[in-house]
């Protein structure tokens, strides 16, 4: 079993973003960076990501897909939203947080990552420092949002955070950033005719959330390893 055969068989079995599994059509305009923002910060919890991605969907599915739609809901309503996607544990003060992030975005960056983006200009540590100003914004918040965003801020890749890396060495994999990089896009050309029609096709974002899948479900590694 070869790393490369590895990283083929994660990417084909377990190759999308935690983005396209909430819906979320990443962009670098306002609005999807701003779900993604959400996103990350409910992945960030100490809750399963299927009940994070599931609770994401649900606000969006509720119109709260901007933050001045996030601002224009009332706390019950994001209280309920979270619930419906099983975000029961921290319903009450996530749905404070969210009207209290969407506000301080609006306020500092007109609502617009971007402007946090151009900021930071290639900086991660600014970047970083940028998105833990939102209000439960933590250290594992924004680098799930820079893990993700990289497929559209290519100055942030290879940008492979500790719970990816922890993915790669239950995988087997090595545990440097380039090199796993390098096995990725050798895949990925090993596969250009089935992978070239896949939306979520964002080379270092995917490989990211593969590995992550990789680092919090042993029965990943184990199909992995049976297939590879």
């Amino acid at each position: 079993m070869t790393a490369r055969r590895t990283v083929e068989v994660l990417l084909s079995r377990y190759g999308t973003t935690y983005a396209a599994e909430a819906g979320i059509r990443l962009r670098n305009t306002p609005q999807p960076l701003y779900q993604l923002l959400v996103l990350s910060d409910l992945l960030s919890a100490r809750i399963r990501a299927s009940v994070a991605v599931a609770a994401a969907r649900a606000l969006f599915a509720h119109g709260m897909r901007s933050p001045d739609r996030m601002i224009g809901s009332t706390w019950q309503q994001r209280v309920d939203a979270l619930g419906e996607g099983g975000y029961r544990r921290y319903d009450e003060r996530t749905a404070t947080q969210l009207g209290n992030g969407a506000e301080l975005l609006l306020v500092e960056y007109g609502g617009d990552l971007r402007r946090l983006r151009k900021e930071a200009d290639g900086d991660l540590d600014i970047l970083r420092s940028g998105l833990r100003r939102t209000p439960g914004m933590g250290p594992a918040g924004a680098d799930i949002f820079i893990r993700e965003v990289q497929a559209v801020w290519p100055e942030t890749a290879p940008f492979l955070d500790g719970k990816a890396l922890q993915g790669a060495e239950k995988l087997g994999l090595p545990a440097s950033p380039a090199k796993l990089a390098q096995l990725a896009e050798q895949a990925e050309q090993a596969e250009q005719a089935e992978q070239a029609e896949q939306a979520d096709d964002h080379g270092p974002a995917v490989l990211a959330a593969a590995l992550v899948r990789a680092a919090l479900d042993k029965h990943v590694v184990d199909d992995v390893a049976a297939r590879a």
